[in-house]
């Protein structure tokens, strides 16, 4: 079995690059954004005639949240048109494609997890175009896996936890909002749970949502990191208006993963369990 994973350089293709060899029946590809452009189709199709993956796992995305906001165009040319490109040429080449998506596109109106036929209603640039790409791929090609993942950190890449430690060696205190409410997601686990989709052969395609388990602030999250690593910081909770960001976020975006779970017998880690001291 051949699977191709765009967007290698991120943290999510680290981390299916750090596991890859556990799964000894695929042969994988991992094609950085630099080497395989989501964003051309010509590029898209020339790849897939050379590789002929049975499966695409598109980790490429733009996903600089407050950024998108200034520039809504580019964020729309990767996480719409990429998107797009992919479905189709996925079509073309009878590939599965697996497309990571986000929490982001609900409005934190709910107070119980949102499922995955819950309304979308994004908020912002960032949550909007990965919402048009869930519906450029559902409405062109029909073996696909949508997984909707939530506040992704790894040792890999640029994320929360790493500026967290960054902080708290540098600084003595920290104030971190504690009013928005979701959950963290190891982007290792995610890793695996899409090599287990995969490994169970089976064709259950649609829509599934994805993190780790339980229930945290940005400030809960701040504070597990810190105890983890052994960092000892002044930590301050604080509203989002005490903290203005260009992009609104959901106020609350924990996901139901009851669906997953049943379809493919994925266990999930609770997010405090996942959360592994960083050097």
């Amino acid at each position: 079995m051949v699977v191709l994973v765009t967007g290698a350089s991120g943290q999510l293709g680290q981390a299916l690059q750090a596991i890859a060899s556990q799964y000894n029946t695929i042969q994988f590809h991992f094609a950085t954004s630099a080497e395989v452009d989501i964003t051309s189709k010509e590029n898209l199709e020339a790849i897939f005639g050379i590789i002929k993956p049975n499966f695409c796992i598109n980790a490429a995305a733009y996903t600089a949240v407050d950024k998108a906001e200034s520039e809504p165009e580019k964020a729309h040319l990767v996480n719409v048109i990429g998107a797009k490109n992919l479905a189709e040429v996925c079509k073309e080449h009878n590939t599965t494609l697996i497309h990571v998506s986000t929490d982001f596109v609900f409005d934190g109106s709910k107070d119980t997890p949102y499922t995955e036929e819950d309304e979308t209603n994004p908020q912002g640039v960032y949550g909007l175009t990965k919402r048009q790409g869930e519906q450029e791929i559902e409405k062109t090609l029909n073996p696909h896996y949508i997984i909707r993942t939530s506040w992704l950190y790894s040792e890999y890449g640029n994320n929360f936890m790493k500026t967290m430690i960054r902080l708290g060696k540098e600084r003595d205190s920290l104030s971190v909002v504690n009013d928005q409410t979701g959950t963290p997601t190891n982007a290792n686990d995610l890793a695996d749970a899409l090599l287990k989709i995969i490994a169970s052969g089976k064709h259950e395609y649609g829509i599934y949502h994805y993190s780790n388990e339980g229930v945290a602030t940005w400030y809960d999250f701040a504070k597990k990191i810190f105890e983890v690593n052994n960092i000892t910081i002044d930590l301050k909770p604080i509203t989002t208006e005490q903290y203005p960001t260009p992009a609104k976020r959901p106020v609350y975006s924990v996901m139901d993963k009851s669906k997953i779970k049943h379809a493919f017998g994925i266990d999930i880690k609770q997010w405090e369990d996942s959360l592994q001291p960083y050097e």
